[in-house]
């Protein structure tokens, strides 16, 4: 059963709205999307909570998907502050934080915090690092096609009409691309942000498609090297979007990574 809910929580920027899906129950899960917008990990969701009991809560950024963005709220960092207080509002404890691309980064500042209530991180093709030898792709620079061709491992399975797309959607999705780049930046990175990885204590896992040349695999292993005792798998029949191109093995993944890590008891009644 998938509910959805919106939450107010206080942060330095102010209150913050938050809408979120919640599926299943059981261990607790949070599931950060990326620049492709919440629906790029509605089905991962379901497929998480389905392999093993849990409660994925996945919440939609501020200013995505028709949401209203704070004025105040206008970086990475605060939008990871924003997630630290919605696990206290919605008493959350012993949680993996699953991020994809934007949202791996949001998951890395929230892991930068020391929140006691996370107890794995999984970043996914996460945006943020700034690698001059190896740089990501200028996003804000591309066309929609040329996103499609540098995301995927098998663009055309993947690939948008968007002449056949309603007017509604068209709007929603110029609001996501802005939002984005309110919170990124143009480019999409942080240059303080590999120094800091270093401070992360929270057991994390970094996946990688090998096929991204949106955010190269470099910065897999760059962020692996980063965080203290970290691991790194490679998928290799997939680009920035694992969720979309192998989800059953990235939730393998991540359930065998939040096995290791979490509490027996996590999600226990």
């Amino acid at each position: 059963m998938t509910t959805t809910r919106t939450t107010t929580v206080h942060t330095t920027a102010g209150a913050v709205e938050v809408t979120t899906t919640e599926e299943g129950e059981g261990r607790p899960f949070l599931l950060l999307h990326g620049g492709a917008g919440p629906q790029s990990v509605t089905r991962f969701a379901g497929l998480l909570a389905a392999t093993e009991p849990a409660l994925v809560v996945t919440p939609t950024h501020p200013g995505f998907g028709g949401t209203p963005r704070p004025e105040g709220l206008a970086s990475v960092r605060a939008l990871a502050e924003v997630y630290a207080s919605l696990l206290d509002a919605l008493d959350l404890d012993d949680v993996s934080v699953i991020g994809n691309s934007i949202g791996g980064w949001i998951a890395a500042e929230l892991a930068l915090l020391h929140s006691g209530r996370v107890s794995g991180l999984v970043v996914v093709d996460g945006a943020g690092l700034r690698i001059e030898e190896h740089p990501s792709a200028d996003f804000f620079a591309l066309e929609m096609d040329q996103v499609t061709n540098l995301s995927y491992r098998n663009p055309d399975a993947f690939r948008i009409d968007l002449a056949a797309m309603p007017a509604e959607q068209k709007a929603v999705m110029a609001a996501n691309r802005a939002a984005l780049q309110t919170y990124a930046g143009n480019p999409m990175d942080d240059p303080t942000l590999l120094g800091r990885l270093p401070a992360i204590t929270t057991p994390t896992l970094v996946v990688w498609g090998e096929a991204d040349r949106i955010v190269p695999v470099e910065h897999g292993h760059a962020y692996a090297e980063a965080i203290p005792g970290a691991e790194l798998q490679l998928i290799q029949d997939a680009g920035h979007l694992p969720q979309l191109e192998t989800p059953e093995l990235l939730a393998r993944l991540v359930w065998g990574f939040a096995t290791d890590h979490g509490s027996p008891r996590a999600g226990a009644a």
